[in-house]
């Protein structure tokens, strides 16, 4: 095969594809028929002599070759886009809607100042918050029912990291701080007064916030590291509610420090540290391959990376 005589156009078709990793949609962004992406894809197989995309049942799959490809024919087509799109980007002009999926607490954190932004920098922006309900959001990024998720993702950021730097898979992802976990009950407990120990914890009745209600977590998993449990005697799927009845019982629970404030009940809790190792608490910011180089999008993803910054300090909270 010649580069010469490969068509260019060839190239836009597979980069929407693996975007996309779904035909339709793949065909929908570029304003073509399904027949017509097919048929570009096999003049594409056969111009390199590799099959790069593989039907499932969930869409398509790229072959080894397809993902060594893919950054390539990306930074390519993202240097033409830039050097034939004037970079004036006014976002006082900007008219978007944004759907973004966060835990309670965590919009609860971010939306007040991120709107303050919004009404003064931005009032053609709407924001529409979805539920989220589970701690791996990839799914609703790849169907488009989201434009942005923030929270604690356990593994999903470090997948992406770890497979060549995210090349096999249109989610991007950026880290926007670290925390820690603490042990959090009402102020009066009978645990209170004195250092928290590993016996204490684990005697002690526990409350959960499980978005599956699955009564097991990350905690009970490193305590199982040391042969140890914990009785869940309640789980919720909400970190406010968590605050409400934690202050009002004998239960305790476990929290990102900075997810305290988030739950209303400041005044009525106090936090300790847990007598044994937890993992730290990543709070990742994913997104679509297909709105990277959105002027709305990017506005967003920056102002929210400064807002954590100036509001919570990355590292600090």
């Amino acid at each position: 095969m010649s580069f010469l005589t490969l068509d260019l156009n060839l190239l836009r078709v597979f980069d929407a594809v693996m975007t996309e990793q779904n035909l339709t949609r793949a065909a929908g962004h570029l304003a073509m028929t399904q027949p017509a992406v097919s048929n570009a894809l096999k003049r594409l197989r056969d111009a390199l002599g590799d099959e790069l995309l593989i039907r499932t049942a969930f869409g398509v799959k790229p072959t080894p070759r397809a993902e060594a490809l893919w950054p390539a024919v990306r930074r390519a087509l993202s240097e033409l886009e830039a050097a034939v799109t004037p970079d004036t980007f006014d976002v006082s002009h900007a008219q978007a809607t944004f759907r973004m999926a966060m835990a309670d607490a965590t919009a609860a954190l971010w939306l007040p100042a991120l709107m303050r932004s919004i009404e003064s920098d931005a009032p053609g922006l709407d924001i529409r918050m979805v539920p989220l309900t589970t701690r791996e959001p990839r799914p609703m990024l790849m169907r488009g029912d989201i434009d942005l998720a923030v929270g604690f993702f356990p593994g999903v950021a470090a997948q992406l990291s770890g497979s060549q730097s995210g090349t096999g898979s249109p989610i991007r992802h950026e880290r926007l701080y670290t925390g820690q976990y603490v042990c959090v009950m009402r102020k009066d407990h009978p645990l209170a007064a004195d250092e928290l120990t590993l016996d204490a914890y684990c005697a002690a009745r526990h409350l959960l916030v499980s978005f599956s209600g699955r009564a097991h977590g990350l905690i009970d998993e490193a305590l199982a590291h040391i042969n140890r449990e914990r009785h869940i005697a309640l789980t919720v799927n909400q970190f406010f509610t968590a605050g409400k009845i934690v202050a009002d019982s004998h239960l305790i629970t476990v929290l990102p420090h900075h997810l305290i404030a988030a739950t209303g009940m400041s005044d009525a809790l106090i936090s300790k540290e847990l007598p044994f190792p937890t993992p730290s608490v990543h709070v990742d910011m994913l997104w679509h391959e297909r709105d990277a180089r959105s002027p709305t999008h990017k506005w967003l993803r920056a102002h929210l990376m400064t807002m954590t910054s100036d509001t919570f300090g990355i590292g600090q909270v």
